[in-house]
């Protein structure tokens, strides 16, 4: 009998220590799945489609991001994410433990590094920029540029093809847009279709984050959606007073004086200058509006105006109607919309270009043809 109770007791003492045991195993586990990792320096995990939480562990150690992969796998399927990775580029940070990097690389999202393609829609031409982010320093260095419509490097083209770089479109203001369709047609990340050309002035610029495959349509009612709020907003905090019907005349102004100048402390004043002409009945001679009438927007003239088309009445020519041409001639930022309806208050009516990028102002005639001599003489010591 006492032989017994002894074995009794010595099975129980095992089972408690093998218990003991247990909860400190557990508990080590757990303590090293939340602990800092041994990750050095940040990097960027790619995890391409149809990788598995087990060649995703073997690579984070082979890159000395975890010193034990089995227990990031176990600790994967104990908390129910081992069959949620997902594929896409991932910035792990320095000392990152496995619960961290599980956490990543299943919950999804844009990717936080690897390559950045961003389509650039400029006033003369459109390209495609690729850069990639140096985990180190967090800065994005160039990899290559390449013309719109141009054939695709290869490189290129597996980016794409693979599926998880960030994509954006990006428009710079005083783009018309027709520029913008013809290059939204072009981008070889997006699909869907485009018919005809949007609005003219109703497409705000900016930068837009667009994942591969986005539509275009969906794209160009974003950028409708965005002008529309801008829009709106400015006209509700517009001065008193001014010599606009309504907010689509306040667009047809600013997409004018976006044309006009691209020196920002500069919108105000040119603003000034059209508010204070057509309170005067003065006609607004602008030439971007005349270029606008010849090429419909689609593109830049490439040269410059003749006498003959600055004579020519068509609807454009602010040389000859007097008042605001029918639309928009271009898509306006936000600054070029608040300048059109909060002006400097000045008594300009003229300005021409100083040689500088920017422009010199006059409120009289007289004097507006001596700056428009100065420049003359620049143009010619240009030549």
């Amino acid at each position: 009998m006492l032989v017994w109770r002894s074995i009794a007791s010595n099975a129980l003492t095992l089972f408690i220590v093998l218990l003991i045991g247990a909860a400190m195993a557990v508990t080590m586990a757990q303590n090293m799945w939340r602990a800092p990792g041994p990750l050095a320096e940040a990097l960027c995990l790619s995890v391409p489609r149809g990788a598995t939480m087990q060649s995703v562990s073997d690579e984070l150690a082979e890159r000395g991001a975890v010193d034990r992969p089995a227990l990031l796998r176990v600790g994967a399927d104990y908390t129910d994410k081992a069959d949620q990775l997902k594929a896409g580029n991932f910035l792990i940070p320095p000392r990152s433990s496995m619960e961290s990097i599980v956490d990543l690389v299943t919950r999804g999202g844009a990717s936080t590094c690897g390559s950045d393609i961003n389509l650039r829609i400029g006033v003369a031409d459109a390209d495609i920029r690729v850069r990639e982010l140096d985990p180190g320093t967090g800065e994005f260095a160039d990899v290559l540029e390449v013309a719109l419509g141009a054939d695709l490097p290869a490189e290129l083209s597996r980016l794409i093809e693979q599926g998880f770089a960030r994509t954006r479109v990006t428009v710079a203001e005083g783009v018309t847009s027709w520029q913008i369709a013809d290059s939204l047609r072009k981008a070889p990340f997006l699909s869907g279709s485009i018919d005809g050309v949007p609005d003219e002035g109703w497409l705000a610029p900016g930068s837009y984050d667009v994942p591969i495959g986005s539509d275009r349509a969906r794209l160009l009612t974003r950028m409708r959606e965005a002008q529309e709020r801008i829009l709106a907003e400015a006209w509700r905090a517009r001065m008193d007073g001014l010599p606009l019907a309504d907010a689509y005349e306040a667009l047809i102004l600013a997409s004018i004086i976006e044309k006009e100048t691209a020196v920002a402390e500069e919108r105000p004043w040119v603003s000034s200058v059209f508010v204070n002409r057509l309170n005067q009945g003065m006609r607004l001679q602008t030439d971007p509006t005349v270029i606008y009438g010849l090429t419909n927007g689609e593109g830049v003239l490439g040269r410059g105006l003749r006498r003959s088309e600055l004579t020519r009445a068509t609807p454009y020519n602010t040389y000859v109607i007097p008042a605001l041409p029918p639309t928009p001639i271009a898509n306006p930022g936000r600054a070029a919309i608040q300048a059109a309806l909060n002006p400097a208050e000045t008594d300009f009516l003229f300005f021409v270009a100083d040689g500088t990028g920017g422009h010199v102002f006059a409120e009289t005639l007289a004097e507006h043809n001596i700056n428009v001599q100065r420049w003359r003489r620049i143009e010619q010591q240009n030549q």
